[in-house]
């Protein structure tokens, strides 16, 4: 593998952006020393570390490199059926880094058991979760998703599930897109909310409970527009509910990560398109009350040191040498961070978006 000095880039340093500088990706990583580089100018355009979307579903093989040519080096698959797709789709040198749940834990009565006829992944009561867990932790997971859809779990099911999970060391995630699943997960222990609830505003109380616990947020504001936009008028379902749920976890100092729910599924309630559905979560979190800085940190450093992926999410001799250059200052138009010039996966080239 070529080295390559990247020079004339504005760095993303996680605050805001240096002055034109050089950056050297040698083999994997980022190096710190040009000599022998072949030099790419990167005529003062804005590098960031290669995004990561905190909440994808696995397709097939065409998913990795949509998801690498719009700059999403890392995502974090939230339930896939197949562990063999799972498998096939790790460590492909080029393109996007995978973690993965593999089938997430779902109740057989669950409205997403019934619509999406799941097979696997079935926890009917307290007594079923440790050996769900188990197996999850024996074939690799990475963390593990539990679907409170109610009516389904109960809070005993979701506490049981939990402490299993962090017996084997691993972190859970917990489905919630309505308010009383966002208190159920709460009260279970689960350390990561994913969604924003669009049913009913969450109390004060909650709002703090979130902060207060080290919750972390993954709201997929654009799964939730998108879910509103197609049901209308026909369900009780509002998306200014989920962006001042987004508001006040902001204001409250909740950690919030950037996920999309970016999927294929036949039975999804909507199907937000791989990598570019990112670009448009950034900017619903901009509207949410984040700064266009924190909207890039949440796709990047914040995403890594909360999943653990501590070889990347910054630009730094060392690390893992994923890096996306951008048109423009994302920084001063969180639009801009769609104008994708070039994306290195672990330091290989990927296909411009453009």
């Amino acid at each position: 593998m070529d080295k390559v000095a990247l020079t004339n880039v504005r760095v993303f340093d996680g605050e805001r952006l240096s002055e034109p500088a050089t950056v050297v990706i040698d083999g994997d990583r980022v190096g710190d020393d040009p000599a022998g580089a072949r030099t790419f100018d990167g005529a003062g355009r804005a590098l960031l570390p290669g995004l990561i979307d905190c909440h994808v579903h696995l397709t097939d093989e065409t998913t990795l490199p949509a998801l690498a040519r719009q700059g999403v080096t890392t995502a974090l698959d939230m339930g896939t059926e197949s562990d063999e797709l799972v498998a096939s789709q790790r460590g492909r040198a080029g393109l996007t880094d995978i973690r993965s749940c593999g089938p997430s834990a779902t109740h057989p009565a669950s409205g997403h058991a019934q619509r999406m006829g799941r097979a696997r992944g079935l926890v009917a009561d307290p007594g079923q979760a440790q050996a769900y867990v188990d197996q999850r932790a024996a074939g690799g997971a990475d963390y593990i998703k539990i679907i409170v859809d109610l009516p389904g779990f109960d809070e005993a099911t979701v506490r049981a599930l939990v402490e299993a999970a962090h017996a084997h060391g691993l972190r859970t995630i917990a489905h919630a897109a309505t308010r009383d699943a966002v208190l159920l997960a709460q009260a279970a222990g689960a350390d990561v909310l994913t969604h924003a609830p669009l049913d009913r505003a969450l109390a004060d109380g909650a709002v703090q409970r979130t902060r207060d616990s080290g919750e972390i947020v993954v709201p997929t504001l654009t799964m939730m527009e998108a879910i509103v936009a197609r049901l209308g008028g026909h369900a009780p379902v509002s998306y200014d509910v989920a962006r001042a749920a987004v508001e006040a976890w902001h204001r409250a100092g909740v950690t919030i990560l950037a996920g999309t729910d970016a999927n294929q599924a036949p039975f999804a309630p909507a199907a937000p398109p791989y990598g570019a559905s990112l670009h448009h979560e950034l900017e619903l979190l901009t509207g949410a009350g984040l700064t266009a800085a924190e909207a890039v940190r949440s796709a990047t450093v914040l995403a890594a040191e909360q999943f653990g992926l501590a070889d990347r999410g910054v630009i730094a001799p060392g690390r893992r040498a994923d890096l996306v250059l951008i048109d423009g200052d994302p920084l001063s138009d969180i639009k801009a961070i769609g104008s994708i010039a070039a994306v290195w996966c672990a330091g290989v080239p990927v296909e411009a978006a453009q």
